[in-house]
């Protein structure tokens, strides 16, 4: 067995010293039975993919339902979700870890009827360990939160609602295809916040048409609406949009990203200003508390079990994703099949990646976490671009801990991506 506490004989070109095992058995702790049997917390998503509407810059698989259609199709998929929960709950033996969070995300999940989100978390709290009080969020759109759908979320463990805002100038949300305006979106948000759970809006920088005056105006109303938590995204232009289309055409042009930076630094600016502070590079919270437990955890390499079509997780050391194909994801649950159709299984480098271009996005990145899991020190893997970030003022490096600076926090993934550059080139 190797002994690291050797002396330098130890290590000579001989016959003795046969390994058995490693760590050496002096590197053991006390550990107690029952420790084989602990499990580690778990974060469950639940994907509607329906919409009412197709937002100029969406890119994701969603389903925009017809009236004729809306009830028998949305109903036909709840069983299936319902029934892959069963599922995957009895194969995996989740019920064995306790969830930390739950998040219904679309899609449109308010499209849902309030008996169907209700059936949906019964069978969560069936198959599943809730008894912990999870987080338990729901995405939300201003057109479809009227007071009876508050009505009905209130019969759910709901304590965060996220809702896609995304600009309070309706110029531009109507460009964006939008069904709402500014009115309809502050209605909502102050029937959200009448539900008593935490509230985050979405705001995306970089929508057509966008101005630094019209800008001004969508940060000024989110901070005025009073709710708990903002979300910058920057607006990303993808082959499958309408918005692409358009700019192919001709007939529509994006702000550039020089001129996007100045609206996310107006923003930062503003929201500090107003008492909101950086919890992640682009989610804000008053005084920066009540951080968003789902994406913290994940980011921080938490398993999520994701169910629903097109949904992806991760299990161990395991990415995984369910088909996208709406009838063949309900065709293979009425078969008792689970609808997994690809993955990746991440090796050590994989995953040492990841955990560093996630865990940035929170602003602040843990070394000796990573050190504690990965078994190298992060100045030994990447010290010519920990040295050159921070000389470049995008962090700020400690004994323990590196944190974005607010230059670091304005360019976004560039902090993690820059040190996933220096291990793959290492590879």
């Amino acid at each position: 067995m190797l002994n690291t506490r050797k002396d330098h004989e130890y290590w000579d070109p001989k016959r003795t010293g046969f390994v058995t095992n490693y760590p050496n058995f002096l590197h053991w702790k006390q550990l107690k039975p029952d420790y084989l049997t602990e499990n580690e917390p778990l974060n469950i998503y639940i994907h509607t993919p329906f919409c009412i509407q197709r937002c100029s810059y969406c890119y994701y698989k969603t389903v925009n339902l017809k009236p004729a259609e809306k009830k028998d199709r949305i109903e036909r998929y709840v069983q299936a979700l319902c029934r892959e929960i069963e599922l995957a709950s009895t194969q995996y033996q989740l019920a064995r870890r306790p969830v930390i969070s739950v998040y219904f995300g679309g899609g449109t999940p308010t499209l849902l009827e309030g008996e169907q989100l209700e059936r949906i978390t019964a069978t969560l709290q069936k198959y599943l360990d809730l008894s912990g009080d999870p987080e338990f969020t729901v995405e939300a759109e201003p057109v479809t939160l009227t007071e009876s759908k508050a009505a009905e979320l209130r019969n759910l463990p709901l304590n965060r609602m996220s809702m896609g805002v995304q600009s309070f100038d309706s110029e531009i949300i109507a460009r964006s295809n939008r069904l709402d305006n500014e009115k309809k979106a502050m209605k909502a948000i102050a029937i959200a916040r009448e539900t008593g759970a935490t509230i985050n809006i979405d705001l995306m920088s970089g929508l057509a048409n966008e101005t630094e005056a019209s800008w001004a105006h969508s940060v000024n109303r989110a901070i005025e609406s009073g709710v708990d938590s903002i979300t910058v995204y920057k607006t990303e232009l993808y082959t499958n949009t309408p918005y692409y289309k358009d700019i192919r055409k001709h007939t529509l042009s994006l702000p550039d990203d020089e001129m996007e930076l100045g609206f996310i630094r107006h923003a930062v600016n503003e929201l500090e200003a107003a008492g909101y502070s950086p919890w992640s590079f682009y989610t804000f919270t008053k005084a920066g508390i009540r951080p968003h437990v789902f994406a913290t955890s994940t980011f921080l390499g938490d398993d999520c079990y994701s169910f629903g079509v097109s949904a992806f997780g991760k299990f161990g050391n395991t990415l995984f994703q369910n088909t996208n194909e709406e009838n063949t994801y309900i065709e293979l649950l009425e078969s008792d099949q689970l609808p997994i159709v690809r993955g990746h299984r991440m090796n050590a480098l994989d995953s040492m990646i990841r955990d560093l271009v996630l865990g940035l996005k929170l602003a602040h990145f843990d070394k000796a976490r990573f050190e504690n899991k990965h078994g190298f020190r992060l100045e030994a893997l990447c010290g010519d671009t920990l040295n050159r970030l921070q000389q470049d003022d995008f962090i700020r490096v400690s004994a323990d801990s590196i944190d974005l600076t607010p230059k670091g926090i304005l360019h976004g993934d560039y902090v993690g991506k820059s040190f996933a550059r220096q291990l793959i080139e290492m590879y």
